[in-house]
């Protein structure tokens, strides 16, 4: 699965919001400075390409609906970081936001739980 751009994601993220949504409504759930409506529409059939989205067609107009789920971009997103940037190991995910002080020992023990609990 090809990584989306920064505002390939900002434009999932209203998707999934959403549902389905034409580009007018997308460009008015965007933050300021808002993006112009051809540039967005630009970015939207690009990600159709990408497989992530796919249209109806409303005579002359789409409307667009996400083909992935947000939990599944997710999982595959965080998947491919933890390859690449901790030796494909959890434990150095965890181990880098203890010493960043991203996650506090509370956290990790109620995730500690969550794992106790599963077995």
């Amino acid at each position: 699965m090809e990584k989306l751009t920064t505002k390939e994601e900002e434009i999932m993220q209203v998707l999934w919001k959403l549902k389905k949504a034409f580009v007018k409504e997308i460009v008015e759930k965007l933050p300021q400075p808002k993006p112009h409506y051809n540039t967005v529409s630009t970015v939207i059939r690009k990600m159709e390409s990408k497989k992530y989205v796919k249209h109806e067609a409303f005579g002359n107009t789409h409307r667009y609906y996400p083909t992935i789920s947000k939990e599944e971009y997710r999982k595959s997103y965080f998947s491919q970081a933890t390859e690449h940037y901790f030796e494909n190991s959890y434990k150095n995910v965890v181990s880098f936001f203890a010493k960043e002080e991203k996650i506090s020992a509370n956290e990790l023990r109620e995730i500690i739980k969550l794992i106790e609990n599963k077995q």
